[in-house]
């Protein structure tokens, strides 16, 4: 059932973005530029080889990281769902265990009418996150399409059920490194996941047994 559990996988991703009820939403950074952003280790440290950093203002800069953070976040979950997904093919109770094959079949074995109510789900989640995130764009002159809120820090959405964001300055901006090195190589192994299973057609798990 690799192709639920991917779906269940995106539909989580989508969960993630939802906001919860906190309060003021803290920052590391008094002000964000390329020099301070968190996400950079030895041996590589800012990697920008294109400069696009050095070339964005902090409006750029800001949804610059606002796409990165959010991509990593869904690759995570995404890669979970493709090992899940292709573990339990054929043994879930959902949809009379009929997923099967590679992850990237799934989505075209889920039944008619599920599909709409995961983007639809997914739609209202992301919904609330531009509500979160985003300058109202009634309110935004149109050269500035996209602008983010001036107190809001990319990826902060205030979703923390657990309380495990720190309130040190330090300790803040180590989580969020730690956060965007494993979505990074996530983003990677997804995309590698893709593409392995679009040229052979088998599953990851399948790979790794063979």
């Amino acid at each position: 059932m690799m192709k639920l559990a991917l779906i269940s996988a995106l539909a989580g991703s989508a969960a993630a973005f939802a906001p919860a009820q906190t309060g003021a939403r803290s920052t590391s950074l008094n002000a964000f530029t390329a020099a301070d952003l968190p996400g950079a280790l030895a041996p590589m440290g800012f990697f920008d080889p294109l400069g696009f950093a050095e070339k964005a203002d902090e409006a750029t800069l800001k949804r610059y990281r606002e796409a990165e953070i959010t991509h990593g976040r869904v690759a995570m979950l995404a890669v979970v769902g493709f090992f899940v997904g292709e573990a339990v093919e054929g043994s879930s109770f959902l949809f009379d265990a009929s997923i099967s094959g590679p992850a990237i079949s799934h989505p075209g074995q889920v039944p008619g009418g599920w599909d709409a109510l995961i983007i639809a789900g997914i739609g209202f989640a992301e919904l609330q996150r531009a509500k979160t995130g985003w300058v109202d764009p009634a309110d935004v002159k149109f050269d500035q399409a996209g602008a983010l809120n001036s107190d809001y820090y990319p990826g902060d959405i205030g979703f923390d059920p657990l309380g495990l964001k720190p309130e040190d300055p330090e300790e803040l901006n180590v989580m969020i490194t730690k956060e965007l090195q494993n979505g990074r190589l996530a983003m990677l192994a997804a995309a590698g996941f893709l593409a392995q299973e679009a040229v052979d057609g088998k599953g990851i798990l399948e790979h790794f047994s063979s």
